[in-house]
């Protein structure tokens, strides 16, 4: 940031809950009522879903991103979805499947209610942390397993097969109230889906902006700004997206920020 304009400092917030200050421990208190603003830079669990938001506005500090409720939503896939549908955004089948009891039984009510594949993820987490593509009971089994490990609540969903994009908005820009970004396609690994480990490991392909023709390109930046009103983002966000070739687009989820 321009140095004659700001004096940034930077918060580091450590996985066991310890503030720090430009590198020193210093209570959260202390460190939040020394600041006009907060641009958030946190990613995932904690920075993303509302929980940092709720003490920043404890101590009526503006940040940067969406506020409480809106990133709450954005990280949960039950609500999402729902908000998406009511807004014309197509989105796969999916399944809630609560924590608790016998896999097996879970893993055959997935089978019995969806069409094969299916994904497996965990309800609130982002980065694709605990996601899985299964194709049979066993690995619908395993796939359970491992989403819950990082949540009581996982979603089984509809695999959609299709290329794979992301498009960001960001508000009151170029004299316009929701701008779309350029579309960016990503390509991951030949034979592998972009799980976590492809999203930072440096092997996908990132492509902007994207090979779409026009129209396709168009609607993903619609639908994009769609996702992000339905949302009650603010600020900026970005949508994830399978180009189906049986359905013309498939929304698939929201991300903030970054």
């Amino acid at each position: 940031m321009p140095k004659d304009k700001y004096r940034a400092y930077d918060i580091l917030i450590t996985k066991d809950g310890i503030w720090h200050e430009n590198g020193f421990p210093a209570p959260a208190h202390k460190i939040l009522t020394k600041f006009d603003a907060i641009f958030n830079a946190l990613h995932g669990e904690y920075g993303e879903d509302g929980k940092v938001q709720q003490i920043l506005e404890a101590y009526s500090l503006p940040y940067t991103g969406s506020g409480i409720i809106p990133s709450a939503l954005a990280m949960n896939k039950v609500a999402s979805k729902d908000l998406f549908k009511k807004a014309g955004l197509k989105v796969p089948k999916w399944l809630a499947v609560e924590k608790g009891g016998d896999l097996r039984e879970k893993a055959k009510e997935i089978h019995e209610s969806l069409f094969s594949p299916w994904v497996i993820k965990p309800q609130d987490r982002g980065s694709s942390v605990g996601v899985s593509v299964a194709r049979n009971i066993p690995e619908l089994i395993g796939a359970l397993s491992e989403a819950f490990m990082y949540s009581d609540r996982a979603i089984a969903e509809e695999y959609i097969a299709g290329r794979e994009a992301t498009c960001g908005v960001l508000e009151n820009f170029r004299g316009q109230k929701y701008y779309a970004l350029p579309v960016v396609e990503i390509i991951p690994v030949s034979g592998k889906f972009f799980d976590n480990k492809a999203k930072y490991d440096g092997t996908t392909k990132e492509i902007c902006p994207a090979n779409f023709d026009p129209e396709t390109s168009k609607k993903i930046q619609e639908s994009a700004i769609a996702a992000h009103r339905a949302l009650g983002l603010r600020h900026y966000s970005r949508s994830d997206f399978r180009i189906s070739k049986r359905a013309f687009l498939s929304s698939r989820r929201t991300l903030f920020p970054g």
